[in-house]
């Protein structure tokens, strides 16, 4: 086990795929997805995800823009809710993603607890960069913007578990690619 450190199990080495659809998908190169073993979550485990990128939003009906962490077969372990986008046209500026989730309870019903924090100009209200830099959006696990933090869906910590993160916009008029991703692990025993 790591004392005291944060030790990288993914890191992007390329793009992740442009989403345009008005669905939930993988915003992650196949390369980055990470497989916890069986057993390799305790109460108290911690997961770091900082991932950046370029989004894109139409003006006047931008939708949202929701960022999920999935374990396993689909299972969502943080949900960042809908997060409102930008009503002024948004292209291809750069976005900044941090997520830290703790591991709560194990076994087949195990759960996760974390906030994340999404930072862009495409973020609803935020002032064009040269007058003024741009918004972020804090979010709970499972609640988003405007609702209490609670804990996650369950997640069978029992199992191996494949890490992914997807992303989900509400209009298909947009855009969002990641460049970069980093998975970190605090107190994770990976044997």
């Amino acid at each position: 086990m790591a004392s005291g450190y944060w030790s990288p199990l993914a890191i992007s080495s390329a793009d992740g795929p442009t989403l345009t659809a008005a669905a939930a998908a993988s915003m992650l190169p196949v390369t980055s997805l990470f497989t916890f073993p069986p057993n390799a979550f305790a109460v108290g485990s911690a997961l770091r995800i900082t991932a950046q990128g370029r989004i894109s939003c139409v003006v006047t009906t931008p939708g949202t823009a929701r960022f999920d962490i999935r374990l396993s077969s689909g299972i969502v372990a943080f949900d960042s809710g809908a997060m409102n986008l930008n009503i002024v046209v948004k292209t291809t500026l750069p976005w900044w993603l941090d997520i830290l989730l703790v591991c709560r309870s194990v076994g087949t019903t195990g759960t996760f607890f974390g906030f994340s924090k999404f930072q862009s100009e495409a973020v609803i209200g935020s002032a064009l960069a040269t007058v003024g830099g741009n918004g972020s959006l804090l979010s709970s696990v499972s609640g988003g913007p405007e609702t209490a933090p609670a804990v996650g869906g369950s997640v069978n910590t029992t199992i191996a578990n494949t890490f992914d993160c997807f992303f989900t916009q509400t209009v298909a008029t947009g855009s969002l690619t990641c460049h970069n991703f980093i998975l970190e692990s605090g107190a994770i025993a990976l044997t």
